[in-house]
């Protein structure tokens, strides 16, 4: 009897140990999903008095005058870029170590992405690789705040002023990141973030763009409106007229109100999502620097991470690839992020190459992306860390 049930034990821990860590996950909780409920209970289902709160809600944590929500992170670029008028052919300098939407929300809006290499430190974009790759097409920069560290904000500010070109954030990675003791939201001309539920606050799908400036939030408005110049309040009710006008070319990238419900109460607990993500990557750094063979994250002083992404470098002398496949099997939700968008079948159909991108290319074949969201336990972090410094002396050549 006892030979049985320890071999019962046995199956049950082996399970466990099986059991798959994903790389993110949101957390929701019963405020959460009452929020949501009593929103489909009413009359409001698409949009509703919960987005508008929502945005007001969401520009004073970010510390900007205007917030306009929509379904998804991609659709906040799409509008953030399209309100700003740049004309077709135009080239807009970005970084090519991103997700593929950052630079598709440019060929979207008829411009030319041109690709700046990053900071070999932080992976983002090089303010010096921008001034190389300024022609006088160029009107824009959009500068990706890489896993939740800010960029060098003031030097692309600078870039964008003796140039006279528009600036386009990022931010899908850093909400409630810190720029010199400033919240990301308001440094550039228009600022994006992603409610996707690997973010650090969800609203399921969902996005934003943050700004200052009343023209360019008007103008997204319409945008994620089918370009309409009356919004649902203007045309509801017994005293509302019909009649309404097309002033662009705009989408339906409308958000429904019971996302925004869900987005409120998620706004509500932002900052307790952050203090886990930081004592996430606390047991990180003081576990990982022990392991030869990995670098762990550089922070800039000036900054606060929001850390939506925890990266590792392998040493040149370690088979990523293998490293990656030994931690799934490990039931560890590794991610590589992200594959330079030049590398897609699309973009080298258009011509794009990794010529100068050198250190794009470097940190990509070394980069492995470890688990971090609100959900790790102690027992998840001490199992992830075990299981890197197993894996790391079978990946020699």
């Amino acid at each position: 009897m006892a030979e049985a049930r320890a071999a019962c034990r046995n199956v049950e821990i082996a399970l466990v140990l099986m059991q798959f860590i994903p790389y993110g996950h949101q957390s929701i909780d019963e405020e959460d999903i009452k929020a949501v409920v009593e929103v489909l209970k009413g009359d409001w289902i698409t949009t509703g008095p919960n987005v508008e709160e929502f945005e007001k809600e969401l520009a004073n944590y970010v510390g900007a005058e205007h917030a306009i929500a929509v379904n998804s992170g991609t659709s906040a670029l799409d509008i953030a870029v399209g309100c700003l008028g740049l004309g077709p052919g135009s080239e807009v300098i970005t970084t090519p170590f991103t997700f593929v939407a950052s630079s598709n929300c440019l060929l979207y809006n008829n411009l030319k992405p041109v690709f700046a290499d990053i900071d070999p430190k932080t992976f983002n974009i090089d303010p010096e690789k921008i001034k190389e790759k300024i022609t006088p097409k160029t009107k824009a920069i959009l500068y990706v705040d890489y896993a939740g560290q800010p960029c060098r904000i003031d030097e692309i500010k600078e870039i964008a002023a003796e140039h006279d070109l528009s600036l386009i954030e990022d931010a899908a990675h850093a909400l409630g990141a810190e720029y010199k003791g400033k919240r990301v939201g308001s440094f550039a001309d228009v600022t994006e973030f992603s409610f996707h539920p690997v973010k650090h606050i969800t609203t399921g799908e969902g996005g934003a763009v943050t700004t200052d400036n009343e023209e360019l939030a008007e103008k997204m408005r319409m945008l994620r409106n089918h370009g309409m110049d009356k919004s649902v309040k203007d045309r509801f009710g017994k005293d509302a007229g019909y009649v309404y006008d097309i002033r662009m070319l705009g989408r339906n990238y409308r958000i429904t109100d019971f996302q925004c419900a869900l987005g409120l109460k998620q706004l509500e607990k932002i900052g307790g999502f952050l203090k886990k993500r930081e004592a996430v990557v606390e047991a990180y750094n003081e576990r990982l620097p022990n392991i030869e063979g990995i670098t762990i994250p550089y922070v800039k002083e000036d900054v606060k991470h929001s850390w939506h992404l925890y990266n590792i470098l392998l040493d040149k002398n370690l088979n990523r690839d293998k490293f990656f496949k030994l931690m799934r099997t490990k039931g560890i939700g590794v991610n590589v992020l992200y594959i330079p968008i030049h590398k897609f079948s699309l973009y080298a159909k258009l011509g794009y190459d990794g010529e100068g991108l050198q250190n794009t290319s470097d940190i990509y074949s070394r980069i492995i992306n470890l688990p971090l969201h609100q959900e790790l336990s102690k027992e998840d972090l001490d199992r992830i860390c075990s299981a890197v410094e197993e894996c790391i002396g079978e990946c020699k050549g």
